[in-house]
């Protein structure tokens, strides 16, 4: 069966300077296919632990919910390492979750950050470690929760229009820089 994923939200974080600790916004862009639907907004703690809790409560609270058939993230972390639990987010909402990136991670680097200089890092590496490979898909990096990698194919085919990622990431990022910087800079 072929999966129709014709309502997707895209999360990205806000950029944020290097000495900032708190909470840092987060962005959700809802797509109706090629049509912007609607923006969320949340927060979630620098490197700490409530990225998926967050996440899945932007969704449930919001009049999107019922319609939604994807969720994309744009990294596996918000806020710096504020890890989301991919199963965890899945089982939450009961719809595929699908991690994009534009390269392979340095999973070596981010393992000794964790462990060396990020509280929690341990729960936190097991979390990247459960996620599963990342694996290419088209131009792109995936991980996934509940979805097949052909639907993950066809999923981004059809979201990506102007650049590698999906629209839904890249209008997350957009809005989420123009908040935090009042423009948005830098390629999404």
């Amino acid at each position: 069966m072929v999966r129709r994923f014709t309502h997707v939200i895209g999360f990205d974080d806000a950029p944020f300077d290097r000495g900032h600790r708190g909470d840092v916004p987060v962005i959700g862009a809802v797509y109706s296919g090629a049509r912007l639907e609607g923006v969320l907004s949340g927060k979630v703690r620098r490197d700490g632990a409530n990225a998926t809790r967050v996440l899945a409560g932007m969704v449930r609270q919001s009049r999107f919910r019922a319609h939604l058939k994807l969720v994309l993230l744009q990294g596996i972390a918000l806020a710096g390492f504020n890890v989301v639990d991919l199963a965890g987010l899945h089982r939450a909402l009961g719809i595929p979750v699908l991690v994009v990136v534009r390269k392979r991670p340095n999973f070596e680097r981010i393992r000794r950050a964790l462990l060396e200089h990020v509280p929690g890092g341990a729960r936190k590496w097991r979390l990247v470690e459960r996620a599963g490979p990342v694996e290419r898909c088209g131009n792109v990096y995936v991980q996934r929760a509940g979805i097949t990698p052909a639907d993950a194919a066809r999923a981004l085919a059809a979201l990506s229009v102007s650049s590698n990622l999906p629209e839904p990431l890249r209008t997350a990022h957009l809005v989420a820089g123009g908040i935090a910087r009042g423009e948005s800079r830098h390629r999404a």
